[in-house]
């Protein structure tokens, strides 16, 4: 063990220098000009023209970058928030109560995960159309306020990580359902909704194909505003690289934030083990 130790850590180096690069090197362009990105061998340090870069970022009148921010945050969170909610509330009864046809609902919604998301998109946009939602935001947030994966994985979470026993000692103290759910099921399926939530996040956030087929320029998400920052006849790369730095910056304080409530968990689930 203690010889294998110099080629694993090499190895977890070599891994997070390959992983981090592409960030740097987003970095390096949007804190310089164009002349910079044909370069070779490319700079390596950055400059100093972000502010720049980012001032022509919020300036740019066809991208309403701005506006796509708030946007996709105002869609991201109101998402996580109902696909928690929903997924682990579904999957609590899913795995411990007992109710005439739960293997069929069940099966149900896993057949659901089979359908490609592209098949969905022209009918699904027809019923925005009868609801009058384009260019509206509830057209993002409203279709996702549900996910089948996020209610099986809560389903296989639950029936793992909350004993029977827990379920009918809270009954016993007269605990309604809702309550047992609230007070007992939950907490413990906080690793599990962490997970789900920072996948649900980071996918409403990088959302492109349903924003761009259902918005319009002038109220985008933020990926909409992105693809909105490259012309036909020219691409001004430091801005697009600037806008996908400020971009991921709300990714990475989720995925901080979520991925200490899952060291937490884990931590929690082992000291009561």
């Amino acid at each position: 063990m203690r010889r294998s130790q110099p080629l694993v850590y090499l190895t977890l180096l070599v891994a997070i220098g390959l992983s981090v690069f592409p960030l740097y090197w987003l970095f390096v362009v949007a804190t310089r000009t164009n002349d910079v990105v044909g370069d070779w061998p490319p700079p390596l340090l950055p400059g100093g023209e972000l502010g720049g870069n980012l001032s022509r970022l919020f300036a740019a009148e066809d991208a309403n970058f701005l506006t796509g921010m708030l946007n996709s945050a105002i869609a991201s969170i109101t998402v996580t928030v109902a696909v928690v909610f929903f997924s682990s509330l579904a999957g609590f009864a899913f795995a411990k109560l007992r109710f005439r046809g739960r293997n069929a609902l069940l099966l149900v919604i896993l057949a659901t995960m089979m359908i490609p998301v592209q098949m969905g998109i022209i009918p699904l946009y027809m019923i925005m159309v009868e609801f009058g939602w384009q260019n509206r935001l509830q057209a993002v947030i409203v279709p996702f306020l549900v996910s089948a994966f996020g209610v099986f994985l809560m389903r296989q979470y639950a029936e793992r990580a909350v004993p029977d026993e827990l379920i009918e000692a809270a009954r016993v103290d007269g605990c309604s359902t809702f309550r047992i759910y609230w007070t007992v099921v939950l907490p413990a399926l906080r690793p599990g909704a962490a997970v789900l939530g920072l996948f649900t996040f980071m996918g409403t956030w990088n959302e492109f194909l349903w924003p761009l087929a259902v918005l319009e320029a002038d109220n985008p998400t933020v990926q909409f505003s992105l693809s909105q920052l490259s012309t036909t006849y020219y691409t001004d790369y430091t801005l697009m690289f600037a806008g996908a730095l400020v971009a991921i910056v709300p990714l990475f304080f989720v995925f901080v934030a979520f991925g200490r409530q899952i060291i937490g968990g884990i931590m929690e689930g082992a000291v009561k083990a």
